[in-house]
């Protein structure tokens, strides 16, 4: 799955899906899609990728609680 770095043209491809849908994990492990040569594993904040359209990631990916913050 690729998405992209807000506020960038830039997209990386994620490693782990488990890791990205995972709300208690702030950060996902990926790989820059920079040239044309595989790139190393980086870690990103998840709050700041988006997917290529422009569209932010579900809420439920990036906050635990986020059902409980709306139950009042």
């Amino acid at each position: 799955m690729f998405l992209q770095i807000k506020n960038s043209r830039d997209l990386v491809k994620i490693v782990d899906f488990q890791e990205l849908i995972d709300p208690n994990s702030e950060i996902v492990h990926a790989k820059d899609q920079e040239g044309q040569e595989e790139q190393e594993t980086d870690t990103y904040q998840k709050e700041d990728l988006v997917f290529p359209s422009g569209e932010n990631l579900p809420r439920c990916w990036l906050d635990a609680n986020y059902q409980t913050a709306h139950a009042a």
